[in-house]
């Protein structure tokens, strides 16, 4: 199954999910709207509310209740890069100048902050008290996965269990709160409801440890954004580490030495050594575990076109280059 295939099978409820979208981005502010407009319209996969409805549909409970929880959903992520890019003084994201660039620190910030209270407006209108509480918990967890990255940025001494914290609150825990919540709001029973919840979180891990490969095999025309951002902002990630671990004692050296500094100075050095240590195929090979899982997950399914398009998108997730 390809992506345009998993595409096909939501068509009606994603222009749904996105004509929704675009009304709620209504503010009378018009500087909100520009912003909040120019990053949801950027060319985004929109993956997690794609999971959101793709979910509903798994379950045969699609409709306008999902629909409104797939963009509460995108709403959030939405907030969460507006934040990100602040935060990593990110110049480039899905090709483009990212807000920060175009319109400065302070209007981003409080856009994002205007889209995360819309979020919450839409998630108490569909009046289910468990959703709620997923995804206000699990806002904080993406906040303190944040934050627990700020802590470890130029930190050559980050362990591996401190890299999974970190994408596991970052990016995998929203993954996670599609489906969960998808669950919860579509009312799935308690075995599948805890198996789409896992299989959400192992996608999301899949897809953060992908990308990190790609910060140092990918292309900035197909990706997007930067190669070697991470390296630029000190981010000690999976293939780094590995590498430190693996490598002989002067690449080692040169790896701590980067993180601690920042830039890409050194930036093909390394490239070679992550690829020489194996450490993008270690990396890969955790990602497929994710994957693997993820697609166990989905056993507690009925079979159905939408089971299918969850099993194609954990392949896809180790798939892809961008």
């Amino acid at each position: 199954m390809q992506v345009k295939d998993i595409y096909a099978i939501i068509e009606q409820d994603f222009a749904d999910v996105d004509t929704l979208i675009r009304e709620q981005l209504s503010s009378r502010v018009p500087l909100v709207e520009k912003i909040a407009d120019y990053i949801v319209s950027s060319g985004g996969k929109r993956l997690r509310p794609l999971l959101v409805v793709m979910t509903a549909k798994a379950l045969e409970k699609s409709g306008a209740q999902a629909n409104k929880l797939a963009a509460v959903i995108e709403f959030l992520h939405t907030a969460t890069l507006l934040h990100d890019d602040v935060v990593d003084t990110s110049d480039m994201r899905r090709g483009n100048p990212t807000a920060n660039e175009k319109w400065g620190n302070a209007p981003s910030i409080l856009v994002g902050d205007f889209l995360y209270s819309r979020s919450f407006q839409m998630m108490v209108e569909l009046k289910n008290l468990q959703v709620m509480e997923i995804l206000s918990n699990s806002t904080c967890v993406i906040a303190e996965g944040e934050v627990l990255q700020l802590v470890n940025v130029k930190n050559p001494d980050t362990s591996e269990e401190q890299y999974m914290d970190v994408i596991k609150g970052k990016t995998a825990m929203l993954f996670e709160a599609s489906t969960h919540s998808a669950a919860v709001l579509c009312e799935a029973n308690a075995e599948q409801e805890q198996a789409l919840k896992e299989y959400g979180h192992h996608l999301g891990m899949a897809f953060q440890l992908v990308d990190d490969v790609l910060d140092y095999e990918g292309d900035v025309e197909t990706m997007g954004k930067n190669v070697g951002d991470d390296l630029a902002e000190g981010k000690a990630t999976l293939p780094l580490i590995h590498a430190m671990r693996e490598g002989t004692e002067e690449q080692a050296k040169l790896i701590r030495k980067a993180i601690r500094k920042g830039g890409l100075e050194d930036i093909d050095a390394i490239m070679e050594i992550v690829k020489s240590c194996g450490s993008l195929e270690y990396t890969k090979q955790i990602a497929r575990k994710h994957v693997e899982l993820a697609q166990e997950c989905l056993n507690h399914l009925a079979d159905t076109d939408a089971k299918q398009a969850l099993h194609g998108l954990a392949r896809i997730a180790i798939e892809r280059n961008t």
